[in-house]
């Protein structure tokens, strides 16, 4: 690797991520990010880096992954009403791994904010590898926190990504399964995801090397179980030819890499026994591939270790890693890495399962015939998606591409999202209407597989233990209470007389809480979202309208729109001075 040309490289870092805490106790420390920026600070990296200090995710950013209902409860969530705001711990937070500390959405709109704006400027060409150690985690779910995991800032990188090139590479060599971005792009072929990982009991339960992907998807995910105590050697061993195949069947145009720690040996809930070195060769082997890269964080819970690791990452990305001393300068948290002041990772004497039973030249022969079976890369027209109007797009000044909207075209931008996410739910009323969705993706791989868990069994593995719970179910009449909402006011609470009146008669035992008071329905024949006045609750409902009008008016139906984001700076330097963009 010593022939390797050194790169241009953003450096992401918010000074702020390191002052939030999970709790005391809690195995997760965001402090780690902080560590490790005063190492690389110690070691002088800064100056050799674009740092830069991106602006914080807005939650209506997020809502281009996550539902609206679960970035709202983030926003307004603490530790005195999370157990209101999460129906007694039945959704959202399920467990005790994602508490819900002060802050929780201040940190979680840096993560994102960091990779999201990471990507953007790899695929303008700005950069040739982004870090931000920040991101990377990957167990997030699209309505639900997950493995110490809020918002996943992966799949926001991804996405941004994927405005600019046809396919994007996501290899996460976590010691966790990188579930919640396999889910997120488990049906499609402009990504693909390959995650190896420790699979058996332990969290979060999936990544079989079975698990391939689905429709237009099938072929493009692919996992790589492991055993305990894999060492360098042979994770080198398994990770070039499954990536040098990758790189020749599909083609990225872009290649995401989360550096998840606990891979590491002797990390607190790892058990695998990679090196310092070893771990940081798979940055080394992908950054020698010159295609646009993007360094994430991820798990790593011995801190110390995290921060060698992350460390020495970012001086492989410089291509400076053969001129560090292994001698750790003095810096801020010095005395954290004792008794050993080096810059290194040793293995343990763990014995390496994945040789002793052959599991592990199985799964290579495996994965290389499943990628030899794939077809060549994908092609796939590109269509820009101009953020601003389509006027000012086209440079036309004056234009504008729409009237003003009205209330009723604000409160369809906002909900039709959720409307639709819900579909499924009201096609099927035998359902329990208080059942918590998952996944689609996760639901259609489950179903009737001996060893997962399926949507009706209500079950969630914990990633401290690894053991299966069971998920809270909320009292019959629970939906009933005052105080059982999710925090936002009935909004038609006094609307007069006759919405009461129309309320009237509903079913109410079983009624599904909406987070919306939805004066959007999905319409299962015409397959739309359907506007309907608030009074006229019921078809045919003789009650006049709330705004005293007499005459019925007639449900106006449209296709689902999304808000506006206005495009702002999305970068600023660490020191605070406001770096401009250039068009």
């Amino acid at each position: 690797m010593s022939g390797m040309s050194k790169r241009r490289v953003a450096y992401y870092y918010d000074p702020d991520v390191g002052s939030y805490t999970y709790g005391v106790t809690h195995a997760m420390k965001p402090q780690r990010m902080r560590i490790t920026h005063e190492l690389v600070s110690a070691y002088d990296m800064l100056p050799k880096m674009h740092v830069l200090r991106a602006k914080r995710a807005t939650a209506e950013t997020l809502t281009r992954f996550h539902t609206d209902e679960y970035i709202d409860f983030l926003s307004k969530v603490t530790p005195e009403n999370a157990r209101r705001l999460t129906y007694q711990g039945t959704r959202f937070l399920v467990g005790d791994d994602n508490p819900p500390f002060e802050g929780v959405f201040e940190f979680s709109s840096i993560s994102a904010g960091g990779s999201i704006a990471a990507a953007k400027r790899l695929m303008e060409g700005q950069t040739d590898i982004a870090i931000n150690w920040a991101g990377g985690l990957h167990h997030a779910k699209k309505r639900e926190a997950s493995g110490f995991c809020y918002i996943n800032d992966i799949v926001l990188g991804i996405l941004e990504m994927l405005r600019y090139v046809p396919r994007v590479l996501y290899i996460d060599i976590d010691c966790h399964h990188g579930d919640g971005v396999e889910e997120a792009f488990y049906t499609t072929d402009r990504v693909m995801t390959c995650s190896f990982h420790k699979f058996g009991e332990f969290f979060p339960g999936t990544g079989q090397i079975e698990d391939r992907g689905r429709g237009p998807g099938r072929g493009y995910a692919l996992n790589i179980p492991l055993k305990d105590g894999i060492t360098d050697e042979s994770y080198k061993s398994i990770f070039e030819p499954v990536i040098d195949k990758i790189l020749d069947v599909y083609r990225p145009n872009a290649i995401v890499l989360q550096c998840g720690a606990d891979s590491l040996s002797g990390d607190k809930l790892g058990g695998l026994n990679l090196t310092m070195h070893g771990h940081a060769h798979c940055v080394q082997y992908v950054r020698s591939k010159n295609i646009p890269l993007m360094l994430l964080g991820g798990g790593g819970y011995t801190v110390k270790n995290v921060a060698r690791a992350w460390t020495y990452e970012t001086a492989c990305a410089l291509g400076i890693e053969r001129d560090i001393d292994p001698n750790l300068p003095w810096n801020e948290y010095f005395e954290w890495f004792g008794p050993r002041y080096r810059l290194e990772v040793l293995e343990s004497n763990l014995e390496d399962l994945n040789v002793k039973d052959g599991s592990l030249d199985r799964n290579r022969t495996t994965i290389l015939q499943f990628l030899s079976e794939l077809r060549p890369a994908p092609s796939v027209e590109l269509h820009d998606v101009p953020r601003e109007g389509l006027g000012e797009h086209l440079g036309l000044p004056g234009v504008r591409a729409h009237a003003p909207l009205d209330d009723m075209d604000e409160r369809l931008a906002q909900h039709a999202r959720f409307v639709y996410d819900m579909q499924n739910s009201d096609e099927s009323p035998s359902e329990e209407e208080d059942e918590e969705e998952e996944s689609d993706s996760s639901a259609r791989r489950t179903r009737g597989r001996p060893g997962r868990q399926t949507r009706a069994s209500k079950k969630r593995m914990s990633i401290v233990t690894s053991q299966y719970f069971d998920v809270p179910r909320l009292p019959p009449d629970y939906e009933d209470e005052d105080e059982g909402g999710c925090g936002h006011e009935h909004e038609h609470e006094h609307a007069g007389d006759a919405w009461a009146s129309a309320r009237e008669g509903l079913p109410t035992g079983k009624r599904k809480r909406r987070f919306f008071q939805s004066i959007a329905e999905w319409d299962p024949v015409k397959r739309v979202v359907t506007e309907r006045e608030r009074a006229g609750v019921r078809q045919g409902a003789e009650a006049s309208m709330v705004n005293g009008g007499g005459e019925k008016r007639k449900p106006r139906t449209r296709r689902p729109a999304r808000v506006k984001v206005s495009e702002e700076r999305e970068e600023m330097d660490v020191d605070g001075d406001v770096e401009e963009d250039e068009e």
